[in-house]
């Protein structure tokens, strides 16, 4: 799992539109780098809502924003336009990406452990290092936990 002070770890994935993006794309601003489990569920949809009704503020601090999930570009895609989210989604249909950053593990859902993708935001500063982890995600308040510094 990243730490405070890490660099952003490479990858190569795809947007909602199906180009290739990759780590050193988002080098050189602010990122938000916010990991989901599925679009379309509850809690992912309201977290998606809520950065999309506050996006000014969080352009207006310098964030470029970006969702990760291991959802296909065509999925990310429909989300996208039936929220009108106005941020990238990147698919991570391997896991490598949610790998890397420490997104990926064991969870519990209905009482059951099962891999899945672990609901966290990562913050980096424009040389990619990592400023900051929001571990417990308020998926209505989410830019809110974002802007509070």
């Amino acid at each position: 799992m990243l730490k405070t002070g890490d660099k952003m770890p490479y990858f190569e994935v795809v947007d909602q539109d199906g180009n290739k993006v990759t780590s050193n794309d988002l080098i050189g601003k602010k990122t938000v780098v916010y990991f989901y489990p599925k679009d379309n569920t509850s809690g992912c949809t309201a977290e998606a809502c809520n950065l999309r009704d506050n996006y000014e503020a969080l352009l207006a601090k310098g964030y470029n924003v970006v969702g990760v999930s291991k959802d296909s570009a065509a999925s990310h895609k429909k989300f996208q336009a039936k929220y009108e989210l106005p941020f990238t989604l990147l698919s991570d249909t391997s896991t490598q990406m949610l790998q890397a950053f420490g997104a990926w593990g064991e969870k519990k859902m209905y009482g059951k452990t099962v891999m899945g993708t672990i609901r966290r935001t990562f913050i980096f500063d424009e040389s990619g290092t990592l400023e900051k982890i929001i571990e417990k995600v308020d998926t209505s308040n989410h830019a809110s936990q974002i802007l509070a510094e």
